[in-house]
């Protein structure tokens, strides 16, 4: 039996930034694990035990775990505004349609059921801000922190497409490439 890798990485962008999409590549592609800090955060808040993403909580990882790799998802604030403000969600199903890129046939309306879709209050133009707002004051001493590790590497864009050969491009530097692309 071959040995498996140990790889870590952590993925780090605002909210929308499209960690979840780059997530889902490298998994397919690089044959990896995921676990989105983002599902352990909102199941923390709904059990009110709370999850900060502050340097000590970065010391704390690194001192359980090396991390390999930390990659950032540089996006304009005002991409990811755009982006999560055109979002809308069937509640009963979970898709999830967007007016700009992905619209439903029928504004406002699910194309399978007919039933009304939804905007998440996280969606909410006057929250998106106050997320954006706070990912900035948080984050900005954690990427620092990694940046001084040598582990930060940072990749810049409006479009998921765009950033994915870029941040595929560093993996395949470090992982083997298991995908039949």
């Amino acid at each position: 039996m071959a040995a498996r890798l140990l790889f870590r990485a952590v993925i780090m962008g605002p909210p929308g930034s499209g960690k979840g999409t780059i997530s889902d590549r490298i998994v397919k592609t690089f044959a990896l694990q995921h676990l989105s800090s983002g599902d352990l955060l909102r199941l923390n808040i709904q059990k009110k035990t709370g999850f900060p993403r502050t340097v000590p909580q970065a010391k704390a990882l690194d001192d359980a775990h090396q991390i390999n790799s930390v990659i950032d998802l540089n996006v304009p604030f005002e991409t990811i505004r755009q982006r999560l403000t055109a979002r809308w969600i069937h509640p009963g199903s979970g898709r999830v349609y967007n007016t700009e890129f992905n619209p439903p046939k029928v504004l406002g309306i699910d194309d399978i059921t007919g039933e009304p879709l939804i905007q998440r209050e996280d969606d909410q133009p006057e929250t998106v801000t106050k997320r954006l707002k706070g990912y900035e004051a948080l984050t900005r001493p954690v990427l620092e922190y990694y940046r001084n590790k040598g582990v930060l590497e940072t990749f810049s864009g409006t479009e998921t497409n765009k950033i994915w050969p870029h941040v595929h491009a560093f993996l395949r530097t470090k992982l083997p490439d298991v995908s039949q692309e």
